[in-house]
């Protein structure tokens, strides 16, 4: 017996996952949610919902004094908690000038997770460098006070050496962080990390160390209980990141061998031991090429790829923290922990891959279906069909998460999961994701967090097809409007007599697909489609199911799952072959041949415009009309998603 009613103080995708154990363990829970998430998944999965405030974080799920009220009003008997709520807990028992927790706790309120003191040493970077440093816990050299004001970043920087790392005291996801190769940077970045971070946590508190170049960022999840005992539960990979955040994560790790593995695993327990944790936590490390391994932070609360660990290991994390918070001892002694196949997660977000890897992107999904008719498939989201993602929250779209008895059978179920993925209505990054996971480099475990910018150092731009892919999206998109043209001459239950006299069994076509333009000929056999390109034949089969968002497509017996995601009268079709959306146009060849007489509209000329190229709030503008601006000036900053981007000038100019 743990609890009976459980409050989630989250929202999204984690918050329905920690719902759903709880549904298993039989405790009812509260969802608290802000009036924008009135209809969010997770408020329809709980058993009761309260609205604790308006959009913004702050004045909603950050919102402590709504928060105590509605454990009040509702009578849970514990609360399950995100990181920045336990912040505010500190922030606010300040404020209050009175011991929340245990204010609370003689109400009989139990607050799932580590206790107080073990969020606050390990939620400060500086403070818990010094608390590893006393464990024995590898450390980065660096300076471990508080720096006060750029003219000491820099000095300091320059007495550390450079390249340096600048980031908040308070910092998580990759915010209030920033890299610095020269003074310059250092000042920079002094600026706008102690910008982020107050706006983030509500703490400018900034410190440096030395940036390990081309390093992995693989993390050790721990569990430890209130009776003195604690687990390592193998490694996560996460190096592949853009902006400090995580993109895919793969448990176990390519790299460790079982005594690096070992090694890092009690450095974790010592320090978790060292801070007296109990709960569900990941200690992360930096690692090097010659398998050196330095701390690099703590997260005291259930991390996003949580999942791929679960997998691997057969525990559900969040029964275990809710068992750790009732009192009880741990279930599994470290002998029993074991590395049982391959998983890997992908992370979906609503954001465009084009524009530096994925800037956010906001809309209502107008079709969503999740590829869970795929065997081994975990997905884990917070949103359905119709859900808004919009500018206040993060644009996560839901942990994609596959599994197999090897690491080649997990990405290649991830590669199946990825094709038969339906998003629409929003820019998502899945074209990104299963580049990264068929890439040779990645398949081969040769990554560090500096993958992404190496592989695609001109940014990103989609799959690129080999003659043999290109051949066959032009026979599927062909085959494609000649299934759509018999389909569209049938007609069924009336009498008409037909339009066609003979029933056509070949078409001439010109497909143009980016710069080129390439003749078609399709001719009709049975159910399948012959199609000439290039001069070589190419056997198309199908079910030709038009209503359906996935195509499942036969080309000479391979086996491809499409998507058309959009076409219009003019021939324009849009067609997702490879995780990319690729934009060609089908004309018949009378049509391609009158078309050149159509006159072409003229390209606006934006490089005089500063189109933002994300919805955000402007949070500093650093020019006035009349000012005279040099190519590359700042023009203003805008806070999207928590982050803060500089807008520079395209061309010099007057404003």
């Amino acid at each position: 017996q743990t609890f009976e009613k459980l409050l989630i103080a989250n929202r999204g995708e984690i918050a329905c996952r920690v719902i759903k154990t709880c549904k298993k363990m039989g405790i009812k829970t509260v969802a608290i949610h802000s009036d924008v998430d009135a209809n969010a998944v997770h408020v329809k999965m709980a058993d009761e919902s309260v609205c604790v405030g308006p959009a913004p974080t702050s004045k909603s799920y950050l919102n402590m004094d709504a928060i105590m009220e509605v454990i009040r009003k509702t009578r849970a008997q514990a609360v399950s908690l995100n990181e920045s709520i336990c912040c505010s807990c500190f922030i606010y028992r300040k404020q209050k000038s009175q011991i929340l927790l245990s204010s609370q706790a003689s109400e009989g309120v139990t607050f799932i997770g580590p206790d107080t003191h073990a969020i606050q040493a390990m939620g400060d970077k500086i403070e818990s460098k010094l608390l590893a440093k006393n464990a024995k816990v590898n450390t980065i050299p660096g300076f471990d006070g508080v720096v006060k004001d750029a003219d000491e970043a820099v000095r300091i920087a320059r007495e550390i050496g450079y390249p340096v790392m600048i980031k908040a005291s308070a910092g998580g996801g990759g915010k209030g962080m920033r890299i610095a190769w020269d003074d310059e940077e250092t000042r920079e970045g002094f600026r706008f990390s102690s910008q982020e971070a107050a706006s983030s946590f509500g703490d400018d508190r900034l410190l440096i160390e030395k940036f390990i170049d081309n390093p992995r960022h693989i993390e050790i999840q721990i569990l430890a209980d209130k009776h003195g005992n604690a687990l390592w539960l193998n490694e996560r990979e996460c190096s592949i990141q853009r902006r400090n955040q995580k993109v895919v994560e793969e448990a176990p790790s390519t790299f460790l061998d079982p005594e690096t593995r070992r090694a890092m695993g009690e450095q974790a327990v010592a320090l978790a031991k060292a801070v007296k944790y109990s709960s569900a936590g990941t200690v992360e490390f930096l690692v090097d090429s010659s398998k050196n391994f330095y701390f690099l932070e703590m997260n005291t609360r259930l991390q996003v790829e949580h999942p791929v660990t679960e997998c691997i290991t057969g525990l559900d994390l969040v029964q275990e923290m809710i068992r750790v918070a009732k009192g009880y001892p741990l279930r599994h002694k470290q002998a029993d922990i074991p590395i049982n196949g391959w998983a890997v997660e992908c992370r979906v977000y609503a954001e465009d891959p084009y524009k530096s890897f994925g800037l956010p992107s906001i809309g209502k999904l107008s079709q969503y279906q999740e590829p869970l008719h795929v065997p081994s498939v975990r997905v884990d989201s917070g949103i359905q069909q119709g859900s808004d993602i919009s500018i206040y929250y993060d644009p996560m779209i839901s942990k994609l998460i596959t599994y197999g008895s090897n690491r080649a059978e997990a990405l290649k179920r991830m590669e199946e999961a990825l094709d038969n993925y339906v998003i629409r209505g929003v820019a998502h990054n899945i074209s990104l994701l299963r580049e990264v996971i068929i890439h040779p480099r990645f398949v081969q475990g040769d990554i560090s967090t500096k993958f992404l910018p190496e592989v695609y150092p001109d940014g990103f731009k989609g799959h690129k097809l080999t003659d043999l892919e290109r051949r066959e999206l032009l026979a599927t998109a062909a085959s494609l409007y000649v299934a759509e043209q018999l389909r569209s001459q049938r007609f069924l239950g009336t009498p008409r007599i037909p339009i066609a006299k003979s029933k056509r069994r070949s078409w001439e076509l010109s497909v143009r697909l980016g710069d080129g333009i390439y003749p078609v000929a399709v001719s009709k056999d049975g159910s399948s489609f012959s199609v000439e390109v290039d001069g070589m034949k190419l056997n198309v089969t199908s079910e030709w199911n038009l209503a359906s968002p996935l195509l499942s497509v036969t080309i000479d017996g391979t086996q491809r799952t499409i998507q058309r995601i959009s076409r219009n009268a003019s021939g324009e079709t849009n067609i997702q072959f490879l995780g990319t959306v690729y934009k060609l146009q089908i004309l018949t060849k009378v049509a391609a041949e009158l078309s050149k007489y159509m006159p072409e509209k003229a390209e606006e000329d934006t490089s005089s415009i500063l189109r933002s190229p994300m919805p955000g709030t402007v949070v500093a503008v650093s020019v006035k009309p009349g000012d005279t601006v040099s190519e590359g000036q700042e023009i203003c900053v805008i806070e999207a998603m928590k982050m803060q981007n500089s807008m520079i000038a395209a061309k010099t100019g007057k404003v």
